[in-house]
């Protein structure tokens, strides 16, 4: 917005520019909703402090969320392959098993560390909440292991090639690059999804969900747990559509 606009006064950011630069960015929705929010802070700032009388953003929409299931689920194939490239002792080994056995999004797991240990939980305020919601997630065995067996940083578990801590961006870049050399061609989020999807199927409830994952409301764990039931009812029901049952 600075290198295109940002010489233009702010008087010339009226509503219909704000839905033009949204309707600019429409077909990729995350970078239009980004665009909002960015213009929302600006012009809301403003507003409360007396810089600007009308917020040009107030009552622009967010752009449709694209009717899909989001980001891919991981595969227990695609950990195998995954833990095959990269073995207990790796950096990128801690990356996985910090993801996989926490539950935390990346913006979260660069930031887990041993100041946030206590007894063996990691006590974290979440990322997503503005830093209001608060996971404890006690620290599994299998990651005891890796993270024992390292390299991790001093304040993060999570480092780089030197050690050093990483924004949740740079992660996701060399995440993505370690899951392409095992040929894995998912992503960070997908991590999150298969533990969700783990902890549901060993007869998790709702209420575990969002204690683990710092879900709110219900739905969003229900959608795991739904899925769980469906399966062990299917698998308790299939033998009677053998018509020589019973």
């Amino acid at each position: 917005m600075i290198a295109n606009v940002g010489k233009q006064p702010y008087r010339a950011m009226t509503k219909p520019v704000i839905v033009a630069g949204r309707e600019k960015r429409a077909a990729t929705p995350s970078q239009a909703r980004n665009f909002l929010d960015a213009m929302r802070g600006l012009f809301r700032w403003a507003l409360e402090a007396g810089h600007v009388a009308v917020d040009p953003t107030a009552g622009v929409r967010n752009p449709a969320r694209p009717k899909n299931d989001g980001f891919p689920v991981w595969t227990e194939e695609d950990v195998d392959r995954y833990e095959a490239r990269w073995p207990v002792g790796t950096r990128q080994r801690v990356w996985l098993d910090v993801l996989l056995y926490t539950g935390l999004r990346r913006g979260d797991a660069v930031r887990a560390g041993r100041q946030h240990v206590s007894d063996g939980v990691i006590t974290l305020k979440t990322e997503k909440s503005r830093y209001t919601v608060e996971v404890t997630i006690p620290i599994l065995p299998v990651l005891a292991t890796t993270l024992a067996a390292g390299p991790c940083g001093d304040l993060a578990y999570i480092c780089g090639e030197r050690g050093q801590p990483l924004t949740k961006e740079t992660f996701g870049n060399d995440f993505r690059a370690a899951c392409r050399a095992a040929n894995v061609q998912k992503s960070a989020h997908g991590v999150r999804k298969i533990g969700a999807t783990r902890a549901a199927n060993a007869g998790a409830t709702v209420a575990e969900l969002e204690a683990i994952f710092g879900w709110q409301g219900g739905a969003m764990a229900s959608l795991y747990t739904r899925a769980a039931d469906r399966r062990r009812l299917a698998k308790g029901a299939i033998s009677k559509l053998d018509r020589n049952a019973g």
